[in-house]
């Protein structure tokens, strides 16, 4: 078992690099997605990586691929770290650094829309809500509470945005932008992804609050799925039991770290911006400890057993 990673360094093109991830070009055809243990919060990439992070990013995202295939095509080859060293020989002495954090994948043409899917309204829709009754400006019914239910889920895209945060934007703006045909197929496929995967996850005790999708178009043009799906960073996942509505709910994810930041700026020891202060151990741990046990319950078994 190795430990944390914090940047990944391969004998490969660098065709990317993400708040937490590495993108590097094998061929014409193929791309190596490498995930540190990196972590973001508020915007910020922090200096100290939460261990185990990538992995579960990793092998979370192989395991709902898998699971979710035959709703739509996905770009996953393989996320099996001895599998991806007989493809590409030159990463043979670089075990450590993939290590079960690596997904070979097809290359696509990404769809420049995130796809995203709300069951229960939190973060920035309920603060949209509750300010406006509305979510991405279009009306929701009146006296909904925070952390209640939507029924149906609202698809609700966003547009990816290269700093700072992403943005809602109303289905009318995917459609003008992307015309009706692609839109409306990439609004079914999420809707149809969503409740195959809030049914799997209720059946282990997890609600999936909402979750973003991200897609892309093969040379044929047919709509494929990409990046990382239903992982504790795209994702908001709460324990089944003890759900309640009017009040926000614990999750199995980074919020630990939010909420230490959170207390650091009100107080006037961190300005918001760039370096962040240094995490405690002890919320180093915490935060750890929630990506492993999403990975777990989703799962059925421990981080430590996948490949």
């Amino acid at each position: 078992m190795t430990g944390p990673l914090v940047h990944s360094s391969l004998p490969l093109p660098l065709w990317r690099q993400g708040k937490v991830r590495e993108v590097y070009e094998v061929d014409a055809t193929r791309l190596l997605l490498v995930a540190s243990d990196r972590v973001s919060a508020f915007d910020v990439v922090l200096d100290q990586p939460i261990p185990g992070k990538g992995r579960v990013l990793t092998q979370l995202s192989a395991h709902w691929f898998h699971r979710l295939a035959h709703i739509t095509p996905t770009h996953l080859l393989t996320a099996d770290t001895e599998a991806i060293v007989v493809e590409v020989p030159a990463l043979a002495a670089h075990r450590d650094q993939l290590a079960g954090r690596a997904m070979l994948v097809r290359r696509t043409t990404p769809i420049a829309f995130e796809c995203v899917v709300r069951g229960y309204l939190a973060g920035s829709a309920w603060a949209e809500y509750r300010e406006h009754g509305t979510l991405a400006g279009a009306s929701l019914p009146p006296g909904l509470l925070e952390s209640s239910r939507l029924e149906p889920p609202l698809f609700s895209p966003a547009t990816k945005a290269t700093s700072g945060h992403d943005e809602n934007v109303p289905f009318s703006r995917m459609l003008e932008a992307l015309g009706d045909t692609l839109a409306l197929a990439l609004r079914d496929l999420s809707l149809a992804l969503y409740a195959a995967g809030r049914h799997d996850a209720q059946q282990r005790g997890v609600i999936i609050a909402d979750t973003k999708f991200e897609f892309g178009l093969d040379p044929d043009g047919h709509i494929v799925l990409i990046d990382e799906v239903l992982t504790p960073d795209s994702s908001r996942f709460w324990p089944a039991d003890g759900y309640a509505p009017g009040r926000g709910q614990p999750s199995f994810d980074k919020q630990p770290i939010r909420d230490w930041l959170a207390t650091e700026r009100a107080a006037g020891r961190w300005n918001g911006e760039a370096p962040a202060p240094a995490l405690p151990d002890e919320v180093v741990s915490a935060s750890s400890t929630r990506y492993r046990e999403a990975f777990r319950r989703l799962t059925g078994h421990d981080l430590e057993e996948a490949p």
